[in-house]
């Protein structure tokens, strides 16, 4: 998004007081972590071990977690305000394109989970998250994302764990990759302006609930009992992106053929 100039101001001037600057350069701290995260899952994927794999999973639910607060605490400091110098917007959107778009792809790339000859399809994904990270509207006002937004990160996740089908991997990256492109309405859980981003924020926890202790039993010997619960809690909790998946599609179709005012 195109930043807006903020014309500096005296610390004794700005919210909270001298300590305000030191807070929200804390606060841009913060956000960057998660690009250590990225460099992180960078060397467990140039690694490319399946134990490598799942650190980089591991990584990338923290880059998630610390993308999913930082703006938060950026409120609370009045960060535009306290650093009007430097753009944490940017900051972000350069580190959540390498954590849930080009890193996740990349991963799929080298863990071979597409059959070869059929890697160039990643490039459909990797080419709409671009457009989709420079549209100027890609939150609309009423709180949903504008196309389906970039979250390859779990695409990649239950590609690389369920191993489906290798046409319906190639399926999902190459429907959910044109859905970028198409006007429609998808739930942005952080925010407060939709009543179902308060229940996707209910079911998103049941969703780690289930999905955390299945990918954690999935580091077992794939013989084993455990393995096959894991496997299956994991499955199970795609209950979750259905929902997420079949609400947003409930309100394009309403935003589409709802009456104008």
């Amino acid at each position: 998004m195109p930043a807006h100039a903020i014309e500096p101001v005296a610390p004794d001037e700005t919210p909270l007081g001298k300590i305000g600057p030191i807070l929200g350069w804390c606060v841009h701290g913060y956000t960057a972590l998660g690009l250590v995260a990225a460099a992180g899952i960078a060397l467990a994927i140039v690694r490319g071990t399946p134990s490598d794999f799942s650190w980089a999973f591991a990584l990338m639910a923290i880059a998630t977690f610390i993308d999913a607060t930082d703006g938060t605490l950026a409120r609370k400091v009045r960060i535009r305000e306290v650093v009007p110098g430097f753009d944490g917007r940017r900051l972000d959107d350069i580190i959540d394109f390498l954590n849930y778009t080009f890193l996740p792809l990349l991963l799929l790339w080298r863990a071979k989970s597409l059959p070869d000859g059929q890697e160039a399809w990643l490039l459909l994904p990797l080419m709409a998250s671009v457009y989709g990270f420079c549209q100027v509207s890609i939150k609309t006002s009423d709180g949903y994302f504008l196309g389906f937004p970039s979250l390859w990160n779990v695409v990649a996740f239950y590609i690389y764990a369920l191993s489906p089908p290798t046409w319906l991997s190639l399926a999902s990256l190459i429907f959910l990759g044109l859905l970028t492109f198409v006007p429609s309405f998808y739930l942005y859980p952080s925010s407060r302006r939709s009543r179902l981003n308060t229940l996707s924020n209910a079911l998103g926890a049941v969703w780690a609930a289930v999905l955390i202790p299945g990918f954690w039993l999935m580091q077992e010997n794939p013989e084993s009992t455990a393995w096959q619960t894991g496997y299956w809690l994991v499955a199970v909790s795609l209950f979750y992106v259905i929902f997420y998946l079949g609400a947003s599609w409930l309100v394009t179709l309403k935003h589409w053929f709802s009456p104008t005012p």
